[in-house]
This record gives C-alpha cells, sequence and structure tokens, in this order.
C-alpha cells in the first residue's frame, strides 16, 4: 500500500470558491488541501466555475449553485435547481474515481449521501453545519450506520444536533499561523467577521457597539442585502463600518487591530473559523455560548462566553475586555488550532475511511 492518498475534494454548491458564499467552508477546504498536499498526498478539487483556490487548479464545474441550507425550514423537501451545479459536480466525481482512493464531500448538500452507496470508492463526508432539516438528517443518519466512521464534524456541540453524534468523528479545525500576525496593541475598535444573514444576528453586535460607544468593523460576504440594508434603518446612528469581503492576509491585518471579536449567532455554529482567527491575531473574542464558539473560547482566559441572544451579556463582557491577555489567545491556537494538527486529525481520518473501504470490498 501507497503511504499517500489520492484525494478529491468536492467543494460546497452555494457559491464559487473565493467568493465567501460558501462560508467556513471555503477557508476549511484551502488548509485542509495544502496541509494533505504538504504532506505528500496528491489533491485535487472539484468546485462551482468561478472558482479560485491559491495554489491549485480547480476543476470548475458549471450549474446553477444550491440555495442555502440555513433557508430552509425543517419540513421543507430536497430541491434541485434546473442544471444544477450539485448533480454536474457528482457526475464528475463519479467519472474520476478510477484516479483517486477517496473523495471528500465539504458540501451540505443531499445528493452525495444518497450517492454513497452506488459509488466504487469511498466517500467521506466532512458535514460543515448543525441540524436544520429532516431530510438531511435521515439520509446523513443512513450513511453514518452503513459506513461506520464515514461521517465527521468540526465540534461536539455540531454532532449533538443530530441522533448519531457518537457515530461522527470530531475533527476540531486549523490554520496556517504563518498567514496570521500577533498584534499586541489594539485600536479603540470592535470586530464582527462573517456572512451577513439574520442567521449571524448582526443586529445585536450593533446594539452592545452602540451602547459602549466603540466603533464596530464589519467584514464578510453580503449574501442578504435586504437584511444588510435593514441595519441601516434600525441604527441610524450606531457607529458601525462595513468594511468588505477581505482576502485573508487583508482580513487578519485589520481584525488584529481590535480590541475583540463579537460572535452572535442565532443558530448552532458547527465551529467558527473566525474565532480562531482573531485569536491568532490576538484578539479576545466574545461570544454567546452557543455551539462551536463554546468549545473555542476559553472563558475569561481568552475571551468572555454570555449567554445567547443577549445583548446585555456583550455589553458586560466588553467592559472586560482588557483583563484577557493577548498573547494567551495567540498560544491557545497555536496549541490547538495550528494547520499541521488539524492536518494530523484529517489523515488520520481518511486513512481509516480508505481502509475500512478496503477491507470490507
Amino acid at each position: 500500500m501507497s503511504d499517500a492518498l489520492r484525494i478529491l475534494f468536492l467543494s460546497t454548491t452555494v457559491g464559487p470558491l473565493g467568493s465567501g458564499q460558501g462560508g467556513g467552508v471555503e477557508l476549511t477546504l484551502k488548509n485542509l488541501a495544502a496541509e494533505l498536499r504538504h504532506r505528500g498526498h496528491t489533491v485535487t478539487i472539484a468546485a462551482p466555475a468561478g472558482s479560485v483556490l491559491d495554489g491549485f487548479d480547480v476543476a470548475q464545474i458549471s450549474g446553477t449553485w444550491q440555495d442555502t441550507a440555513q433557508r430552509q425550514e425543517r419540513s421543507d423537501p430536497i430541491v434541485m435547481p434546473k442544471g444544477a451545479v450539485l448533480a454536474e459536480m457528482w457526475e464528475y466525481a463519479r467519472q474520476q474515481q478510477p484516479q483517486v482512493d477517496v473523495l471528500v464531500n465539504m458540501a451540505y448538500d443531499w445528493l452525495p449521501f444518497y450517492l454513497t452507496p452506488f459509488f466504487e470508492k469511498p466517500i467521506a463526508h466532512f458535514v460543515s453545519m448543525g441540524s436544520l432539516t429532516d431530510a438531511m438528517d435521515v439520509v446523513i443518519g443512513e450513511v453514518a450506520a452503513r459506513f461506520p466512521g464515514t461521517i465527521a464534524m468540526h465540534t461536539k456541540a455540531q454532532a449533538d444536533t443530530f441522533p448519531f453524534a457518537d457515530q461522527c468523528r470530531i475533527l476540531s479545525n486549523g490554520l496556517d499561523l504563518s498567514e496570521y500576525t500577533f498584534q499586541p496593541q489594539p485600536d479603540s475598535v470592535l470586530g464582527w467577521v462573517g456572512r451577513i444573514a439574520p442567521e449571524k444576528a448582526l443586529e445585536d453586535a450593533i446594539a452592545a457597539s452602540q451602547q459602549v460607544g466603540l466603533p464596530l468593523r464589519i467584514w464578510g460576504a453580503k449574501t442578504d442585502e435586504a437584511y444588510w440594508q435593514s441595519m441601516g434603518d434600525r441604527f441610524p446612528d450606531a457607529p458601525f463600518e462595513y468594511v468588505g469581503f477581505l482576502s485573508t492576509a487583508e482580513l487578519q491585518r485589520e481584525l488584529g487591530k481590535c480590541q475583540g471579536l463579537l460572535m452572535t449567532p442565532r443558530w448552532v455554529e458547527a465551529f467558527g473559523n473566525v474565532a480562531i482567527e482573531a485569536l491568532a491575531c490576538g484578539v479576545p473574542v466574545i461570544s454567546y455560548r452557543r455551539g462551536g464558539p463554546a468549545e473555542i473560547v476559553q472563558d475569561g482566559v481568552t475571551g468572555y462566553l454570555v449567554e445567547p441572544d443577549s445583548v446585555d451579556g456583550l455589553v458586560k463582557a466588553i467592559a472586560r475586555l482588557p483583563h484577557i491577555n493577548r498573547q494567551t489567545c495567540r498560544q491557545q491556537v497555536e496549541a490547538l488550532y495550528s494547520r499541521e494538527a488539524m492536518g494530523d486529525r484529517m489523515e488520520q481520518w481518511l486513512w481509516n475511511v480508505y481502509q475500512n473501504h478496503r477491507c470490507c470490498t
């Protein structure tokens, strides 16, 4: 058996890599692909047309994007648009099977789970969100039962939203820390990073910044323009500013100037890449005690965890930011969330999936 794997990553189908439409999946895929290739594995990537990933030639798959799962109700049926990029991507995957050892599904889509039994090569599913719809719960659960060990998630909090949590591999996440500069002295500003959409509850961060009188800088993709416009209507006098959707190099430089990062999700975040990005720059994180961020932030050490949906809690935590040692924030990421540490976990999982498949076929 070779000491290297041939790996095909199948990206999210809600938008091209580099657009920000895919949220944290884009950064996760970038770091995983780079680390696994660094370790000698052959890595190929398929993603929607228009995708850009530095250092990789991405197979560009044309078609209509999938709608984001966050917009669905629990009982909604599975929907695929005409000319779906999802269908085209998995046809491409089928054709590529002879050239790969293992496929890695990074998309929160029904089709790849349904197709798993029909593929000759193993599919490792890295699930990027918690439980959102009944249809997805059922199909992921069926794969977890029929193909043990092939379902991975970022955090226990994410896995616990599913009825089959004990069958999931927990991989956490990691960053290329060489891309993040520690900044010991912040400016008098707060930061918020994420997809600008209702489930992220940007309004809570704006309300808190207004109460404490500190400017709030906002970075991320505007995936819901009407929601963004409503921020101006609701908070005409608040000191907030949309800075844009930035590259990692630009974002870390600006984010590092913040006294703290506010994380205000209304839903269970699977992980929260922006939390470890902030910590890597030395920026403490204030987050609702909900989902992945609650497993990342060390309360009172690298930030603060507050009661979910409590603007008053955010305000009180902001006042305590000077008590956090920014060097400790950086050290936590170095110890737990480096790209190398993530690579160790991912590599072992993929070998397990590959070897289990060989044993059973």
